[in-house]
């Protein structure tokens, strides 16, 4: 076998191949550690935000309380419970409808990576032949 600095090819070729690992390692590394502190400087936003919508749902609730009583200065408190839980349950499910068709409509598969990962599968192959 020919010889390169003392080494013999398969040894030079182990090494680029030890090398690479170590690179790709590395990275992992590096990605996990970026991850892992984007992660912990969002966590407090992400509570605060969790807590924020929390108590928009119970205003919410109590907004629509309110209306409900002020119906009930015109009309039996059953008929304005009856009413706005009425306007809820028809906004509510037209809502569901029409975001319900518009996720179908949707393509949920990434198709330039899948396009791109094909690409990079004939390529190998090519190169193996």
């Amino acid at each position: 076998m020919a010889s390169y600095a003392g080494r013999t090819v398969p040894e030079l070729f182990q090494n680029i191949v030890g090398n690479i690992q170590d690179i790709i390692r590395l990275e992992l590394r590096l990605a996990r550690a970026e991850i892992e502190e984007e992660a912990s400087k969002a966590s407090r936003p992400a509570l605060a935000l969790g807590a924020g919508i929390t108590i928009l749902f119970y205003a919410l609730g109590f907004i629509l309380l309110a209306v409900v009583y002020a119906l009930s200065t015109v009309m039996t408190v059953w008929l304005a419970a009856l009413l706005v839980g009425g306007f809820l349950f028809l906004t509510a499910g037209a809502l569901i409808f029409s975001g319900g068709k518009r996720l179908k409509q949707t393509n949920l598969v990434p198709e330039k990576t899948v396009e791109s990962l094909k690409e990079d599968m004939q390529w190998a192959k090519n190169q193996i032949e």
